[in-house]
C-alpha cells in the first residue's frame, strides 16, 4: 500500500470511527433518551465540571514537573513551562493524528530545550512504560473492587490468554534476533538506525539512573490518582451520581482509558463506553452518555484551549533560544 495513503488511513479512519459512534449512540436513543440526555448536559452542575478540569491542569502539571527528574540523569534540565506547553501541545496533536503527540513533545523540547531528539524520546518511552504499569495496576485494584461486573464486560472482548502469550513470545524473540543483526551490520543506513536506537535506549534507561526516586514515584501516584478524582467528581453532575461508589468509577476509568485508544482522543467511543459500563450497574443509558459527554468534552475542551495556547506561546516565550 502507498505510504501516503497507509498514513491517511490511520488518520482518518479512527476519526471516521469516532464519528459513527457519536451517530450510533444519539441514533439509537430513543426520542425520550435524547431529550433526557440534553437536560442533564445543560442541567449539569458547573462547578463540578470546573473542578474536574482544575484536576486535570494539576495532574498535566505534575507530568510537565516529573519529566525533569528522568530528563536530568541524561545531563539536561527543561523549565516548566516549556515541558508543560510541550505536553498539551502533544496531547492536541493526538486528537488529529493518534500516538503523534510523542513525536510532536520530543520535538518541542529539541527546538527549545536543545535536548537531543532521541534521548528525549527516550524519557518519554521511559514515562510510558510506567503509565502503563500504573493502568495495570488500576485493573488489578478494579478487579478487587468489581470482579464480577469487568470480567463479564471484557471476557467476550479479549483474545484468548494462550494466543496472546505466543505472539509476545513470538515478537521477543524476533526482536532479538533483528536486534543481532543490526548490531553487527556495517550498512550506512544500519549504522544510522543504531546511533538513533542507542540515544533512544540512553532515555529509556534514565528511569534507572534517577536520584530522585521517590519523588518521582510520588509524582506517578497523583498523576493518576488526579485521572480517578477527574472521572469521580463529574459523577454529581447527573441524577443519582451521588451514590455510585469508588467501584464502579474505577470500572468506568478502566473501560474510559482503553477507549481513548481507539480513536482519536476518544472521540465518539468514550461516552458510549462509560454508558456500557453504568448500564451493567443499571443506570440509564442517557445518564450514562451525559456523565461521558461531560467529562469526556470538558477536558478535550480544555487540550484544545491549552495545546492552541501552547503552539502560539512556545515560540513567542521563548525568542531569546
Amino acid at each position: 500500500m502507498n505510504s501516503k495513503l497507509s498514513k491517511a488511513l490511520k488518520i482518518i479512519l479512527p476519526l471516521l470511527l469516532g464519528v459513527f459512534l457519536i451517530w450510533y449512540s444519539i441514533a439509537s436513543a430513543t426520542e425520550e433518551e435524547k431529550k433526557e440526555l440534553a437536560h442533564y448536559i445543560s442541567n449539569a452542575d458547573l462547578s463540578w465540571v470546573v473542578l474536574s478540569i482544575v484536576l486535570g491542569l494539576i495532574s498535566h502539571l505534575s507530568r510537565a514537573y516529573r519529566w525533569n527528574f528522568l530528563l536530568k540523569p541524561i545531563g539536561y534540565s527543561v523549565s516548566l513551562q516549556n515541558s508543560f506547553m510541550a505536553i498539551m501541545a502533544g496531547y492536541l496533536a493526538n486528537l488529529g493524528i493518534p500516538r503523534s503527540g510523542e513525536l510532536i513533545r520530543a520535538g518541542i523540547i529539541t527546538t527549545y530545550e536543545e535536548v537531543p531528539f532521541k534521548k528525549s524520546f527516550g524519557t518519554i518511552i521511559s514515562e510510558r512504560v510506567v503509565d502503563l504499569l500504573m493502568l495495570c495496576l488500576i485493573i488489578l485494584i478494579t478487579l478487587l473492587f468489581e470482579s464480577e461486573q469487568l470480567l463479564s464486560y471484557l471476557g467476550s472482548k479479549l483474545a484468548n490468554p494462550l494466543i496472546t502469550v505466543l505472539i509476545l513470545i513470538s515478537a521477543i524473540l524476533a526482536g532479538i534476533f533483528l536486534l543481532r543483526l543490526l548490531k553487527k551490520s556495517e550498512n550506512r543506513l544500519v549504522i544510522k538506525i543504531r546511533n538513533f536506537g542507542e540515544g533512544l535506549l540512553e532515555g529509556v534507561k534514565s528511569i534507572y539512573q534517577l536520584k530522585k526516586k521517590w519523588p518521582f514515584i510520588i509524582h506517578t501516584l497523583l498523576i493518576w490518582a488526579l485521572y480517578v478524582l477527574m472521572f469521580y467528581v463529574v459523577k454529581y453532575t447527573v441524577p443519582g451520581g451521588a451514590e455510585i461508589g469508588i467501584g464502579i468509577i474505577l470500572v468506568t476509568f478502566v473501560a474510559g482509558s482503553l477507549a481513548i485508544s481507539l480513536t482519536n482522543g476518544g472521540i465518539g467511543v468514550f461516552p458510549l463506553a462509560i454508558a456500557v459500563v453504568l448500564q451493567l450497574y443499571d443506570i440509564d443509558k442517557s445518564i450514562g452518555l451525559a456523565y461521558g459527554w461531560i467529562l469526556w468534552g470538558s477536558q478535550t475542551a480544555i487540550t484544545i484551549l491549552f495545546g492552541a495556547l501552547s503552539f502560539l506561546l512556545l515560540p513567542l516565550l521563548n525568542r531569546v533560544k
